[in-house]
């Protein structure tokens, strides 16, 4: 896919989906010896979704599990759609969009394995960071160059922005 067509694409989207696991975090769950679950997020991803809503564009979450650590996430970012415990995405998705009157047409996905094609493939713009299964890189549009939870959904979001013209404004608002 040329770039050409790849910023055609992200500026169509309206709504910029993101599993978490592998995604927004590095893929890695550890427990404490509590039986707590952590997972770190890369505050640069964090300011890219802030970036995309700030500028009009929606932002959801679609995850297989289930935490308070990404409720947290969620709220904190100001994140307004947030699905969690679904490894039925594709029906997730649909629900998701009947919610906000949009269509696959109007969104991105950003997923890293076989449980988010089913969603991945009904969206306008599909996207994988740099560790994603190779099988789902060689279906998306667009690879990141980092991996998921370093960086990679700052990726999509700047390629979304630069789609709608608008990287470069947002950008400027930090000098």
């Amino acid at each position: 896919m040329s770039d050409h067509e790849r910023l055609e694409r992200a500026g169509a989207v309206r709504l910029a989906i993101f599993d978490v696991d592998g995604v927004m975090t590095d893929g890695r769950i550890a427990y404490t010896s509590a039986g707590d679950e952590i997972k770190q997020f890369h505050t640069r991803d964090g300011l890219g979704i802030k970036g995309l809503m700030t500028n009009g564009i929606d932002v959801a979450i679609i995850t297989a599990r289930s935490s308070p650590i990404v409720e947290r996430r969620q709220r904190e970012l100001g994140i307004t759609h947030l699905v969690q415990g679904r490894e039925d995405k594709a029906s997730a998705l649909a629900e998701l969009l009947a919610e906000t009157g949009l269509s696959g047409e109007d969104c991105a996905y950003t997923g890293d394995d076989l449980v988010d094609w089913p969603a991945m493939r009904a969206c306008r713009l599909r996207c994988a960071p740099a560790d994603a299964s190779e099988w789902i890189r060689q279906r998306a549009h667009f690879v990141t160059e980092r991996p998921g939870g370093h960086g990679a959904a700052r990726e999509v979001c700047e390629l979304i922005l630069a789609g709608h013209g608008l990287l470069e404004g947002w950008q400027e608002r930090f000098e």
